[in-house]
């Protein structure tokens, strides 16, 4: 009887549930592995509490550390961050579907659909083929960012070296990770040694754009290469959408900063810092310039970035690009009171507006909610607490350095943020919720004022 009780459940377990316990596997298996002795610098074993909170980091490609990764971590303790990353950049499913097509093994329909799920596509058909385009794709951009990388790393670190932090960083950077090993010169100090570096910037931000823009808006420019009008309407919007937020956040950062931390730079430093910190603050995490030292405009601009995040079946976080136009366009269709929400000569349908709201309220509720909890429990200023659980939930791992100074409870309450916003919010939250099917009978509806 026992055993027929297990079956039925696991043929009731949702896609959605079935990822999220997934990614609590993978968590749970890097955590183990990082609590080896061997995993650290020093040979002594790492508490449990830093190594989840890392696995987590990792898994949900976040970058918040509570340890310098190059200080802390032995080359055993890089090379496990650097898998988790991959996976959780990729998401497992990607890469099981990958490994069956290699084994030539056979993927049925819940393959198939866990798939969709993971990708966040609308179709079933074509998965298989999207599954080889991702992972070779992954591959191409991962390697030749790698090789970029190291033309720079090589020369600094010595050939072994330096094509190892050509690969990490290539992979941490596809992945939106965040982590960085530039700890071995300052402890904590990402990419500020290279602010004005050209081809540092370059390789590292179009690697974040591209892991950014989502899988299935690949699929699509690999189809219909630079034919705009043959583009999918979730790829029209993720392009604009991209372009806006980076050049007009690496604006707004210059304005915010040109008498502050820009001042003393040069005319290249100023323009690749500007851009580096609009880019990297859509889910990526890395910084060429002092987190801490922003001004409070730039901390507010870095949060809303850190909010919107990526775009949807990506390796970026936040409430994605998508769930910001489809709102903006709400607002703007009703005050302009119009049918319909329109956009590119198409009609978007009214679950999406649904599904969007659903999202911002969830995401806004769990970062706020934790900020409280935070500052209740031990005190930190306001800014950097909120900087810190908006960088959690959007999956991004900037930082204003209080990461290391977090209370237990505050890192467990960070790790849950990194979790949700890896599966994201309305995932986990679907997680714990059965489906149901619409009721026959319905309650009598009445009007209320609404503003």
């Amino acid at each position: 009887m026992d055993e027929k009780k297990l079956i039925h459940a696991r043929r009731h377990v949702s896609q959605t549930q079935f990822i999220a316990y997934g990614f609590f596997c993978v968590i749970i298996t890097g955590t183990l592995l990082l609590m080896l002795p061997f995993a650290s610098r020093d040979g002594q074993s790492e508490p449990f509490l830093n190594c989840l909170f890392t696995a987590t980091s990792a898994s949900c490609v976040t970058g918040l550390v509570v340890a310098d990764t190059w200080s802390q971590w032995s080359l055993f303790g890089q090379l496990v961050i650097l898998t988790m990353i991959q996976i959780g950049g990729l998401g497992f499913i990607t890469v099981g579907v990958f490994i069956s097509i290699v084994l030539r093994r056979k993927i049925g329909l819940k393959e198939r659909g866990l798939m969709m799920e993971s990708v966040n596509t609308l179709q079933i058909g074509g998965v298989v083929r999207l599954a080889k385009k991702i992972i070779i794709g992954t591959c191409i951009f991962e390697g030749t960012g790698a090789v970029l990388l190291a033309i720079r790393f090589i020369p600094q670190f010595g050939f072994f070296r330096g094509l190892f932090y050509g690969i990490f960083h290539s992979i941490s950077a596809f992945c939106n990770a965040g982590f960085d090993l530039m700890g071995g010169q300052t402890p904590y100090s990402s990419f500020v040694a290279y602010y004005d570096d050209w081809l540092v910037n370059f390789v590292i931000m179009s690697l974040i754009i591209i892991g950014g823009i989502g899988f299935i808006v690949w699929d699509d420019l690999s189809r219909n290469k630079l034919h705009f009008r043959k583009y999918m309407l979730q790829t029209k919007i993720v392009l604009v959408t991209t372009a806006i937020l980076v050049f007009g956040g690496g604006l707004l950062f210059y304005l915010l900063e040109r008498n502050h931390l820009l001042v003393g730079m040069n005319t290249s430093g100023k323009i690749l810092t500007s851009l580096f910190s609009s880019v990297t603050a859509r889910t990526a995490g890395f910084n060429t310039t002092d987190t801490a030292a922003l001004t409070d405009g730039s901390k507010l601009l870095t949060i809303i970035l850190m909010f919107i995040g990526g775009s949807p079946g990506s390796t970026a976080g936040g409430i994605k690009t998508t769930t910001l136009v489809v709102l903006l366009l709400c607002v703007h269709s009703n005050i302009k009171q119009t049918y319909g929400i329109n956009i590119f000569g198409r009609r978007l349908e009214n679950d999406a507006v649904k599904r969007a709201g659903t999202i911002l309220t969830i995401n806004l509720l769990l970062a706020v909610t934790a900020s409280l909890a935070i500052m209740a429990i031990q005190p930190l200023g306001f800014s950097d607490i909120l900087f810190e659980t908006f960088s959690a939930i959007g999956t991004v791992g900037m930082t204003t350095g209080i990461t290391r100074a977090l209370h237990p409870v505050s890192r467990c309450i960070i790790i849950l943020l990194m979790y949700c916003g890896r599966i994201g919010s309305l995932s986990f939250a679907l997680a714990f919720v059965q489906s149901k099917r619409k009721p026959h009978v319905q309650q009598p509806a009445e009007a209320i004022n609404i503003g």
